[in-house]
């Protein structure tokens, strides 16, 4: 499965979610999209020494701050979407433990949903 077609997968499933004001779902497929995006993320290139700037590690110039961003293999985004779903019916686990049942069926539904969205087809 592609990584492009994942996070096609993901927005769509979060935009029927948000049309049903399903906000568990929703804001399960929005962190997992935002874990993909930090996934991306390269560190900030150091600014060179003594950069004659009024603000501390600046950069002047169009497109000075701009750094190419990671690209994620299908194991990497298949590894983030995984730990993602994990980490949200552990959190369920937690909450049944405290008697927010609730707030537990929330979360695996989140978790569920985003499961049924990189399912393969």
């Amino acid at each position: 499965m592609a990584t492009d077609d994942v996070r096609t997968r993901l927005r769509t499933a979060l935009t029927t979610a948000m049309k049903a004001r399903d906000r568990d779902v929703a804001a399960a497929l929005r962190t997992v999209l935002a874990a993909l995006d930090n996934a991306e993320a390269v560190a900030a290139p150091e600014p060179p020494v003594g950069a004659d700037s009024p603000i501390a590690g600046a950069l002047s110039g169009l497109g000075a701050g701009e750094a190419p961003r990671r690209e994620l293999t299908e194991t990497d985004v298949a590894m983030i979407v995984h730990a993602e779903i994990a980490d949200l019916r552990a959190s369920a686990d937690d909450y049944d433990r405290l008697g927010r049942h609730d707030r537990a069926s929330g979360l695996r539904a989140g978790a569920d949903a985003v499961a049924a969205a990189v399912a393969p087809t």
